[in-house]
């Protein structure tokens, strides 16, 4: 990432089944160790800092969930298949198909497949961008103090 010299450039990839592309190598979703999460995985669609952007799509297996993290940088989330649920900030909120989720910087979120299908969602971020800071045991402690984002870290979301 950020070196032009290693900069994929291909002008078309062909949509695979099952949520896949040509040439895109599925990788793990972190290489962190510290980092809790379960049964995800990510997609480098696009990434070229002279545009500044990272297009990536992850998939969540039902019942996985991404870490609960915050960035100085921006997301933008689309939705593309299945149905789970986010924290975003201090809101829980349900999602669909087609759904939009913007996640503003230092905001903790968190995205959550459901049960019975995957989540699979494209992402666009800065492709020279921040690590992500984990929550301490104080941060986790506020979040829990809202009913609806303790059920929601206990994977019982209500919304």
């Amino acid at each position: 990432m950020g070196d032009t010299a290693t900069v994929d450039r291909t002008a078309h990839r062909k949509a695979a089944k099952d949520f896949r592309w040509d040439g895109v190598e599925m990788r793990p979703y972190k290489e962190d160790e510290r980092a809790l999460y379960k049964a995800i995985t990510r997609q480098v669609l696009f990434s070229d800092p002279n545009m500044a952007g990272e297009l990536r799509y992850f998939e969540v297996a039902p019942g996985g969930f991404s870490t609960l993290e915050r960035h100085e940088h921006m997301h933008a989330v689309l939705i593309l298949r299945g149905s789970g649920h986010c924290l975003v900030g201090d809101e829980i909120k349900s999602l669909g198909t087609n759904d939009l989720v913007t996640v503003t910087p230092m905001t903790w979120h968190q995205f959550r497949a459901t049960k019975g299908e995957p989540l699979g969602f494209l992402c666009m971020v800065n492709a020279e961008r921040d690590k992500p800071q984990l929550p301490s045991a104080e941060d986790v402690a506020r979040l829990r103090k809202a009913p609806a984002i303790a059920a929601f870290l206990d994977n019982k979301p209500k919304a």
